[in-house]
């Protein structure tokens, strides 16, 4: 049925389409937050960060499609220097820009 390189092969994709997932958290997190927000919290600016996301994006994107079957289902330079990024921007700028969010109505307690 499946035989060892069958399995890693699954093995490999799913961690390309969970790396293909971050990737794209992490860019659409980054489009809603606004630009004063990251100089604002002493981090690199929106434009920088959503160029890294959206090349993290696509390049996870690729090994999870294993574009033009090139890739042989394993992960190559650019999908680990993809994932580091996205990483970096969850575990870093992410909590320190969510304070920043713009919110339409806010009352004395909140939201509403």
């Amino acid at each position: 049925m499946f035989g060892l390189y069958g399995i890693l092969d699954i093995i490999f994709w799913l961690l390309s389409v969970g790396a293909f997932v971050l990737s794209g958290w992490a860019l659409v997190h980054a489009l809603r937050i606004p630009a004063h927000a990251f100089p604002a919290a002493g981090k690199q600016t929106k434009r920088l960060w959503l160029i890294i996301l959206g090349l993290a994006t696509l390049f996870t994107f690729a090994a999870a499609i294993n574009y033009l079957g090139m890739g042989m289902g394993l992960p190559n330079i650019f999908t680990i220097a993809a994932v580091i990024g996205a990483g970096i921007y969850l575990a870093d700028v992410k909590p320190a820009v969510n304070g920043y969010r713009g919110g339409g109505n806010q009352g004395p307690y909140g939201p509403w």
